[in-house]
């Protein structure tokens, strides 16, 4: 007999809010999905797939008793405790979201192979093939489908796939579930904003400082509704209809011409369009608007505040990242980050304000050609943009991780610097990671955005560009006779009620500043041809330690006091070498149990009940190896051997700091569950050194004939059109032009001529400025 239906697992499931993030949507927030479940789910799997994965998902979390002696960090009480043990991921829920994910945010090829993978799956042939002996049993029918198995058989199965040397299919099937499932288990949220598992692994919602409420001695009249920053420039297409649309671009000052009914687009005229509203593109919006030029700013995503943002994990990154947060490099060895809403990268970053380093601007002004990097012109870009975010170089207050760091250092005899933020000194947030929700850290969105909108630009979020508009030139330009000439941007608005309409935003200039990660594509649409475009990408890549701190039994015997996600993000940093760093992350419960190795259920469960005192260091490299960007959401990047050298070397660095700050136990991101105990960092220099031994860093979960792998993170992308002292060494000239095209400018982080070494906000936004100043002289010629 087949073994018995597991409705008891499923029971057990019903403890944990699954895929209910979109519950709290009835409240109203922006930031809160709406509904208890997703209205329609798109994945298109079948019954049998979907049964599958919700029995990968139920073996990767699954419900078990809590452990006698149970061994975890600071959470709730035993009720608390016992359903987190009971929780499983065996939700209906939970695979619908997981599903959903992978076939819509997955590269396609992850998609297609896990989906294949399911199907073969859902049957006992198919299962006795992919999974062996676990799903043979002496009893009639013999063999058994996978939904079948006990969990403990489906548990041995993925242990087999998460280390096997050569199934790259199954290995790859793994690590996409484990992934998607661990995130989505724990950033689901319930109608009350809360998921039942995060009071056992000691966490709850970081909350916004508000001011002290004065006490009120007489009936006053309610508060007329709070205007935000950029209301007078921007336009939120998604609320509008075809009418209302055009007479909001009327309103601000635009010149729009209605299309006929059998015409394929709105016009609208202006000075300069500046596609996105990060780094780039908020300094360039500013310089030109203030020069006196009407411009238009096109950013696809949607316009928050902070009192909009709620520092829920999931919902969060889901409405201000790129893919969601669920995006990776095209062989799924890297996880990348960027900002997708109005401020971009700059509205969801970590606060570093580090200026671009001396031998860094050497090596580009001399090695590249590149005499602006040399020039006082850019000295005093930096001290420009440094004064207009109020970069700060001291933190009264420094959060757990970064006390973990700099303690470490210290015992060690190893500096740790102070890095500059781009907020106040008492800036205590810990979640700028997900919308500063004090409104002190400064993005563009609070700064340049509104330089500009106060000279009269108008921000259009909700509108997608799709191409430039180039013609034919006839000019010749400083020398360099441009083959084509910009003359606009071809745009997308869709409003909520499913309404698209074009848009023709004729321009004397054109801005490209969407990012390293959409500029090429945007280019190559447009009719682009430059071999660099899209070429010379570099990411950053960030390899992680961990280190676990045990609370001590009274606060005044805890040397390092806190939880890993309080206090500023950034506020210390050790140098390894001139191309390595290490500093400390924002880990929320998602993202920590998504990186996190997993080597059993239980184990996992056991890892996340110490997520507070867990402080991660991660090790930042300044690449060599360049990636590629083809197809827009497409990146191909494999780190160089040098990289992983400089990887492996950081992590040994952040190890021993780990240890010399007094973790109890430390370990590395690799599949087995690679730790070392250190019992509160008694440990011999013998073990240490046997341990450091051990420490590899692979080049993800594809590589050939590893069993043993960690992926690679980057929050940081540049190059990918960079600046070249000619068209064979770059895709756009010294100020920053397209050598094919006159009039169109790139003015993002794919400027940089190789990876900057550091976080690179001030280098971006100091770059973008002088590209800024220069077009503006070009425009009064």
């Amino acid at each position: 007999m087949a073994p018995p239906p597991r409705e008891q697992e499923e029971a057990a499931a019903v403890a944990v809010a699954g895929g209910k993030a979109k519950a709290a949507a009835a409240k109203g927030h922006p930031l809160l999905r709406g509904g208890v479940k997703r209205e329609r789910y798109t994945h298109g799997l079948g019954k049998g797939q979907m049964e599958a994965l919700r029995a990968m998902c139920g073996a990767l979390i699954p419900a078990m008793p809590p452990a006698e002696q149970e061994e975890g960090g600071p959470g709730g009480g035993d009720v608390d405790v016992e359903r987190f043990y009971l929780a499983s991921a065996a939700e209906s829920t939970i695979a619908d979201e997981v599903a959903e994910l992978t076939m819509t945010r997955v590269v396609w090829e992850g998609g297609m192979l896990v989906r294949t993978v399911l199907w073969i799956l859902a049957s006992r042939v198919g299962t006795l093939a992919l999974c062996g002996r676990p799903c043979v049993s002496g009893k009639f029918p013999y063999v058994h489908r996978f939904t079948d198995l006990p969990v403990e058989r489906r548990e041995a199965v993925l242990k087999r796939w998460n280390t096997t040397r050569w199934l790259f299919p199954l290995k790859i099937t793994f690590t996409l579930v484990k992934i998607l499932s661990h995130f989505v288990f724990y950033t689901a949220v319930d109608e009350n904003s809360d998921n039942p598992c995060w009071k056992a692994i000691g966490y709850s919602v970081p909350a916004a400082a508000e001011e002290p409420q004065k006490k009120q001695t007489e009936p006053t009249p309610a508060p007329a509704p709070a205007s935000r920053p950029l209301d007078n420039g921007v336009v939120e297409t998604k609320h509008l209809d075809d009418n209302t649309l055009l007479r909001s671009l009327a309103e601000k000052g635009l010149a729009v011409k209605t299309c006929s009914s059998n015409a394929r687009y709105h016009t609208v005229q202006c000075d300069a369009v500046v596609v996105g509203s990060g780094c780039g593109g908020g300094v360039a919006a500013a310089i030109l608007a203030s020069a006196g030029y009407k411009v238009v700013v096109v950013e696809k995503g949607d316009y928050f505040t902070a009192k909009d943002y709620t520092s829920l994990e999931g919902p969060t990154m889901e409405r201000t990242y790129e893919q969601g947060g669920v995006f990776s490099t095209s062989n799924v060895t890297t996880t990348i980050f960027a900002g997708a809403t109005v401020g971009g990268g700059s509205a969801i970053n970590w606060s570093a304000s580090i200026r671009t380093p001396e031998n860094v601007l050497r090596e580009w002004a001399h090695d590249h050609g590149l005499p602006v990097f040399a020039s006082d012109a850019y000295a005093r870009a930096m001290d420009a943009v440094c004064a207009r975010l109020g970069v700060t170089g001291a933190c009264e207050q420094e959060g757990f991780q970064n006390k973990v760091l700099r303690l470490g250092c210290d015992a060690l005899g190893m500096r740790a610097e102070h890095v500059p933020r781009n907020s106040s000194v008492g800036h205590f947030c810990g979640s700028c990671n997900l919308g500063c929700p004090t409104g002190d850290k400064k993005g563009t969105d609070t700064t340049w955005l509104v330089d500009a909108v106060d000279h009269g630009a108008v921000v259009l979020t909700g509108v997608k560009a799709e191409r430039f508009i180039l013609e034919r030139n006839n000019n010749n330009n400083n020398g360099h006779r441009r083959r084509k000439k910009c003359v606009g941007l071809i745009a997308t608005c869709v409003s909520n009620g499913g309404l698209t309409r074009k848009l023709r935003i004729e321009a004397r200039v054109s801005v490209s500043a969407c990012g390293a990660l959409m500029t090429p594509p945007l280019l190559k649409k447009s009719g682009l041809r430059n071999r660099h475009i899209g070429k010379n990408l570099h990411l950053h890549p960030v390899s992680m330690a961990w280190g676990y701190f045990p609370e001590k039994n009274t606060p005044e015997d805890d040397v390092i006091a806190g939880k890993s996600y309080e206090g500023g993000i950034i506020t210390s940093m050790h140098r390894v070498s001139d191309r390595t760093i290490i500093e400390t992350p924002a880990m929320g419960p998602g993202a920590f149990a998504a990186m996190t190795p997993w080597v059993s259920g239980r184990d996992m469960k056991d890892r996340m009940r110490r997520y507070a005192r867990t402080a991660h260091a991660i090790v930042l490299v300044r690449d060599r190896a360049a990636a590629t960007v083809g197809v827009e959401g497409r990146v191909s990047f494999t780190p160089s051997r040098e990289d992983v050298d400089e990887l492996r070397i950081g992590l040994h660095r952040a190890l021993r700091i780990l240890v010399a700050a007094g973790a109890a136990e430390v370990g590395t991101h690799r599949s087995d569950g690679h730790r070392l105990r250190c019992k509160g960092g008694v440990v011999s220099e013998e073990d240490i050194e046997a341990f450091l031994d051990e420490v590899t860093v692979e080049k993800g979960p594809m590589h050939p004939g590893s069993d043993k792998w960690a992926l690679l993170s980057s929050a940081h992308q540049m190059g990918s059109c960079r600046m070249g002292k000619s068209e064979k060494d770059g895709a756009v000239d010294g100020r920053g032009e397209s050598w094919e095209a006159e009039g169109l400018y790139v003015c993002d982080g794919s400027l940089l001529p190789t990876a900057v070494g550091v976080n690179p906000m001030i280098t971006i936004e100091s770059v973008a400025y002088c590209v800024s100043k220069g077009i503006t002289e070009s425009l009064a010629r």
